[in-house]
């Protein structure tokens, strides 16, 4: 004569049913909490960045030489350029490395070589982090650059891009006394603008500033 196993009762049904539920709760909460340490560390070396820049200031002055950029400002994801092989392109492209960006006419004047000259050096001054920087010229005509500066601005270390001048300065602002052409600009890696230096800079304040964020952030 077989024998049939007890029936379980429903007070103990209810019990396991209740401990399946909070185990399951458990591991839910548990992934829910691992994805949002690994969303931290991952955005750690952003954060960082910023604070040093943002909060964390000395007294009696601040720790950039550049003018920070607040609020952000993304490049536009409109805005579109036009590259060394007449091929458009959006800027946003261009993110994931730092970049310094100047923007002046293609004839390119004794300001505007100035500015190259300064930007070539800056980057080069930052030894074995330079891979991480690119130099963007903005150009706002597509008239042809003179030879010898495209010998001594080659790519990929320096682009040579064509941008509509109204689109660029909506975009990179300046102060109340200045012209867009007037200074080097600073995008971080998110493409996010970051600083503007002043008119006629100090390159060695400008290389203090580059090589504090390339330290502080490994982003780029």
């Amino acid at each position: 004569m077989s024998m049939q196993s007890p029936r379980p009762s429903p007070s103990a049904i209810n019990k396991a049913r209740a401990q399946h539920q909070q185990a399951t709760k458990g591991s839910w909460n548990k992934g829910r909490w691992m994805l949002l340490l690994l969303a931290l560390v991952c955005a750690a070396p952003v954060i960082a960045s910023y604070l040093m820049y943002y909060v964390f200031k000395p007294t009696g002055g601040t720790t950039s030489y550049g003018a920070l950029i607040e609020p952000q400002r993304p490049i536009p994801g409109e805005l579109m350029v036009t590259d060394e092989k007449g091929q458009p392109m959006p800027l946003t492209s261009l993110r994931g490395k730092w970049l310094m960006i100047t923007v002046n006419g293609s004839d390119c004047n004794e300001q505007c070589a100035t500015r190259l000259y300064f930007m070539r050096q800056v980057r080069v001054l930052q030894s074995a982090e330079r891979e991480r920087v690119v130099n963007v010229w903005l150009r706002t005509d597509d008239k042809p650059v003179s030879e010898v500066i495209r010998t001594a601005y080659p790519q990929p270390d320096t682009r040579m891009l064509v941008a509509d001048q109204r689109a660029v300065a909506q975009w990179l602002p300046t102060s109340a006394d200045t012209r867009l052409t007037d200074h080097i600009f600073l995008v971080d890696p998110n493409g996010n603008l970051m600083m503007r230096f002043p008119k006629d800079p100090d390159p060695a304040k400008i290389k203090g500033d580059l090589a504090k964020l390339l330290k502080w952030s490994r982003i780029g």
